[in-house]
C-alpha cells in the first residue's frame, strides 16, 4: 500500500480500552516510548487488534506540533522527546527532521 504518510512509526499493542464508538490504543514503541491512538471500534475489529499486535502508528507530518521543552495543560496526550537533525526550507513548507528514539520523524511546518 503506498501511503503518503511519512511517519510511520513501529510499535506494538499493549491494550485496548474499547467505547461505544471508539477504541483507545495504546502502545509500547521501539525504545519503550508509549503512544496512544484513538480509533473506531470498527477499525479494531476490521485490523484485528489485540494485545501484543505488532503495527505502525501512522503520523500526518501537519498534525505534529514543536515545543522546546515539555508541555503541560494541554489534551495533546503523545508527546515525545527528540533531537532536531535537520532543517530543509522549501517555497511554501519548512520540513524539520527529528530525532525520536531509535527512528525519525519529518514535520512539516508551514513558512
Amino acid at each position: 500500500m503506498n501511503l503518503s504518510i511519512r511517519n510511520q512509526i513501529p510499535g506494538t499493542v499493549t491494550s485496548i480500552t474499547p467505547g461505544e464508538v471508539m477504541a483507545t490504543v495504546k502502545l509500547r514503541l521501539d525504545g519503550g516510548r508509549q503512544l496512544t491512538a484513538a480509533v473506531t471500534e470498527k477499525s479494531v475489529r476490521d485490523l484485528g487488534l489485540a494485545e501484543g499486535s505488532a503495527v505502525r502508528a501512522l503520523v500526518k507530518s501537519t498534525e505534529v506540533a514543536l515545543a522546546t521543552g515539555p508541555v503541560s495543560g494541554l489534551s495533546i496526550r503523545n508527546q515525545l522527546p527528540g533531537t532536531v537533525t535537520g532543517i530543509t526550507t522549501g517555497g511554501a513548507m519548512t520540513t524539520v527532521k527529528i530525532t525520536v528514539g531509535q527512528g525519525d520523524c519529518k514535520v512539516a511546518v508551514t513558512s
